[in-house]
């Protein structure tokens, strides 16, 4: 794995495992975590419908549901990734 590629999105590390879409950086205070909830076929590929927004802390002293600052859900992968941008960089800005 030390050659694996480290994709990042407006300057924030993305990472993808099955359903769940982790944005930004555990060294961080706050990181997004994204999940599929439903999806669709389009042609060869699979369309997320419903996706789960949750920013959450990074401190692991915290129970998992303690962890979640905010939540959301949206219609496309589109509209998820547009509010973890907004919602890490404002909470990384200590504007939250």
């Amino acid at each position: 794995m030390a050659n694996e590629k480290i994709i990042t999105y407006n300057g924030h590390p993305l990472r993808r495992a099955d359903n769940l879409i982790y944005y930004g950086s555990m060294a961080d205070k706050y990181i997004v975590m994204m999940q599929v909830l439903d999806s669709e076929p389009l042609k060869d590929i699979s369309l997320a419908k419903r996706v789960s927004i949750q920013l959450q802390l990074t401190s692991p002293n915290l129970k998992s549901r303690d962890r979640v600052v905010r939540s959301t859900e949206k219609g496309s992968l589109a509209e998820a990734m547009e509010f973890a941008c907004i919602w890490l960089d404002r909470a990384l800005s200590g504007k939250m």
